[in-house]
């Protein structure tokens, strides 16, 4: 009985919503532990101190999402920007 009163059709959008930003942080988690230049796990790294790698922080920061989006227009609706903005 209490199973039914707390998972109602109406909350399955919280769910989605809540369980994707989760997904959003631990990928960001993940992806901060492993390829981070600046974060080291294991001893023989952290014994290193501090390097002066500029090409690897660039090419973490340089990603390929970013590159991606570099050439795109910055709109959300580019459609709709067009149809409001251009008369004909």
């Amino acid at each position: 009985m209490a199973g039914s009163r707390w998972i109602r059709p109406e909350v399955y959008p919280l769910f989605a919503a809540v369980g994707t930003v989760v997904g959003i942080c631990g990928m960001q988690l993940v992806r901060n532990i492993w390829t981070n230049p600046e974060v080291r796990v294991n001893k023989e790294n952290r014994s290193a101190g501090v390097l002066e790698n500029h090409a690897e922080g660039e090419a973490y920061a340089e990603h390929k999402l970013r590159k991606f989006l570099r050439s795109r227009s910055p709109e959300v609706m580019p459609s709709v920007n067009k149809f409001f903005s251009d008369p004909e």
